[in-house]
């Protein structure tokens, strides 16, 4: 085995007794250690991985993709499970965030959906922060992306997903959005934890730093389903210039946009629900 990835925390199940919620989280195996990306909003993490037979005990790092509440918000949870462990995150996972939410007399009101924990309550629960912005290896073969570069035209992300800064709402710029990078034999295995940064510059990212040109399977949120509808036919047709053999989709893809991608992709398609397994 090269790797294994299980996923934990998704919207939707696959098979009896497992627990969904809008979210995401995959346990992460690999010859040299065991790596937890993503934490869920905390609702079925620890009775998924249970079920599932993956033993948080045995996770060296937890990676996180970004601050959003159903990414995070099961970081708790597992550290009462694990004890001290080191996570892996983006210095702005912390930053006040916000979805807009049309109300009745038109105008938006936003509703908070960032980090539910101060970084104080989570420290002095075990969680050893490894502040990182930059493209980088965490263990053999894993690597995270860092702060990735935008260059598509048509990836403008989800203008109701605001950060408060000097008084005032702005979109979001998700400096901290992290995907995780594994090299096989067969390619690169991608895992996405909501995409913010557009899957399409993700993936150039990842080929471009690790040298790669293959991409065998790419797995996890791909946030199509609240990007604007325009973004889905030129993303459609970007993704299949990377000959991706597998096509996991799951958590922020919506219903829509994941009923094209599998018409699109085929056999190659899957559903990332709770207690998907990719194995090479």
């Amino acid at each position: 085995m090269e790797c294994r990835v299980t996923v934990l925390c998704e919207n939707t199940v696959f098979g009896m007794g497992f627990l969904g919620e809008h979210g995401f989280a995959a346990f992460i195996e690999t010859p040299g250690q065991n790596i937890l990306f993503d934490t869920g909003q905390g609702l079925g993490l620890i009775s998924n991985s249970m079920r599932l037979g993956k033993d948080l005990r045995d996770v060296s790092q937890v990676v996180l993709s970004h601050g959003h509440s159903d990414h995070v918000g099961g970081l708790p949870a597992f550290l009462e499970v694990k004890g001290p462990c080191p996570v892996v995150a983006h210095p702005e996972v912390f930053s006040e965030r916000f979805r807009l939410i049309p109300s009745e007399g038109g105008e938006e009101k936003p509703r908070a959906n960032g980090m539910p924990w101060t970084q104080s309550h989570l420290t002095t629960r075990g969680a050893k922060f490894d502040w990182r912005r930059d493209f980088a290896q965490i263990a053999d073969n894993v690597f995270i992306t860092g702060e990735v570069p935008r260059k598509t035209d048509f990836e403008q992300g989800a203008p109701r997903l605001v950060v408060r800064r000097n008084g005032g709402f702005f979109q979001d710029p998700f400096l901290d959005d992290f995907s995780l990078v594994i090299t096989t034999s067969r390619g690169l295995v991608v895992v996405l934890g909501c995409a913010h940064a557009g899957v399409v510059n993700i993936l150039s990212h990842a080929v471009q730093k690790t040298g790669e040109k293959r991409v065998y399977a790419v797995l996890g949120g791909t946030h199509l389903g609240l990007s604007p509808a325009a973004q889905i036919s030129p993303s459609i047709e970007a993704l299949r210039e990377f000959d991706i053999q597998v096509l996991a989709v799951s958590h922020c893809t919506g219903l829509g946009p994941m009923a094209r991608l599998a018409f699109e992709f085929g056999e190659r398609f899957a559903f990332g629900s709770v207690g998907f397994v990719l194995e090479i």
